[in-house]
């Protein structure tokens, strides 16, 4: 089961149709289907942009974020996809605040739709630090199908672990 790490924490009837699709070799081209187009972000400037329109129609009272951008030092294998950071600094006498989010960089070729769920996530964590019940409900108010966007892109990267992407064309 250490390949379906991903999903790992799912009920075991849902891991089971997940193993059933990886062993009939379907998982990879149901992916495919499902989510056929890649997004248009590729820089670091466009991911800027991006974020802060999604930032700005759902927190327009937040803090301004000091940095956005594509990080290749995150790994999936850290259990991380995107990184929110919050650096506060003295200055002068007083204490100033810094808001920045990073996202992996293998989110350059990914669906727009994971693209979104990661920095829903990552702005959600301008609100909610921890990953708790009101965290979700506000991914889910960003983002309506967050929740299955998550599991795709669990699905999408245990294809990616298990080498079957190249099956799927």
């Amino acid at each position: 089961m250490n390949s379906l790490k991903y999903i790992a924490h799912y009920p075991a009837p849902l891991i089971e149709q997940v193993q059933a699709l990886i062993d009939s070799n379907r998982l990879a081209p149901h992916l495919a289907k499902k989510y056929p187009a890649r997004h248009q972000v590729q820089t670091d400037k466009a991911l800027y942009d991006y974020v802060s329109e999604l930032k700005s129609e759902f927190f327009r009272n937040a803090p301004a974020l000091a940095k956005v951008g594509f990080d290749s030092k995150i790994s999936v294998i850290n259990h991380a996809l995107g990184l929110h950071t919050q650096i506060s600094r003295v200055q002068g006498g007083k204490l100033k605040s810094k808001n920045e989010i990073r996202i992996a960089t293998l989110f350059k070729n990914t669906p727009p739709e994971f693209l979104k769920m990661i920095v829903v996530h990552e702005l959600a964590h301008l609100k909610e630090k921890d990953h708790n019940k009101a965290f979700y409900q506000l991914c889910q108010h960003m983002e309506p199908n967050y929740l299955q966007y998550e599991f795709d892109l669990r699905l999408h990267l245990t294809v990616q672990d298990l080498g079957l992407a190249n099956k799927a064309d």
